[in-house]
């Protein structure tokens, strides 16, 4: 009877319980008008340890905000006979429209390579599904590329140490939202580490869309496509006549 209670024991005994998050966001939902020009994401929560007691050791938070996946061609020119020709390109199918990253302190101090590649945590771990190139050299040189265009448009943050946690339970981080965010579902993920083990992540959703005229455009765009491309041509002619009657007066 003790033989077969054992495992029973043992399995009770691993099973304890672990800490939860319980995070949120200051705006579940964004709105992008003619004069947007961006905004700023406040990620907060509380951390909920079994016992009520954050342990000796405090663990650290990783916030990480994710815009939807595009599939993107990244192209680099030559310059052939003194014109600048499209020559290699690189094809990625899952790149984050936007993504930013906070954390508590630097990610090399709180995860190993291995852990960091698994939850991407940071730029340089995102897995962007490259579907060209099987050169590593020239695939590596290409997600640089990308990285680097999107980090000087705001697209691509991290912010290490930036993450602020009070008395060990609660935590709260700042996000920018650049103004050429697309329109899409972003989530918010919230990660609990400690001791280079993720104990528990939570995730939490925030709607961007266009508002006003600039939403009646682009549902224009995607529900009438001919005729929208019709009318824009059409309003494209007319401002061209209005143009040239103008000049001619003069």
């Amino acid at each position: 009877m003790r033989v077969m209670l054992l495992p029973v024991l043992l399995l009770l005994l691993g099973a304890a319980p672990k800490p939860m998050l319980v995070p949120d966001v200051s705006q579940r939902s964004v709105e992008i008008q003619y004069s947007f020009t961006g905004a700023e994401l406040l990620l907060f929560g509380a951390i909920i340890y079994p016992d009520g007691r954050p342990p000796k050791h405090p663990a650290d938070i990783v916030v990480v905000l994710k815009g939807p996946s595009q599939s993107i061609t990244m192209r680099e020119k030559q310059k052939v006979a003194g014109i600048w020709l499209n020559a290699t390109s690189a094809h990625f199918r899952s790149a984050p429209s936007y993504y930013a990253m906070a954390s508590s302190r630097a990610i090399a101090d709180i995860v190993d390579e291995r852990t960091a590649a698994i939850y991407e945590l940071g730029v340089g771990k995102l897995q962007l599904s490259p579907s060209s190139l099987n050169v590593t050299d020239e695939i590596e040189r290409f997600q640089a590329g990308l990285v680097d265009l999107r980090r000087r448009s705001g697209l691509y943050v991290e912010a290490p140490g930036t993450v602020e946690i009070t008395d060990g339970v609660l935590y709260r981080a700042r996000l920018p939202l650049p103004a050429r965010v697309i329109v899409g579902t972003y989530t918010a993920e919230t990660f609990l580490i400690q001791d280079g083990r993720v104990l528990a992540a939570a995730v939490r959703e925030i709607e961007i869309h266009k508002s006003g005229f600039e939403r009646f455009v682009a549902m224009a765009a995607d529900d009438w496509s001919i005729l929208y491309g019709f009318v824009a041509i059409g309003f494209a002619l007319f401002m061209g006549w209005i143009a040239g009657y103008a000049f001619r007066r003069k």
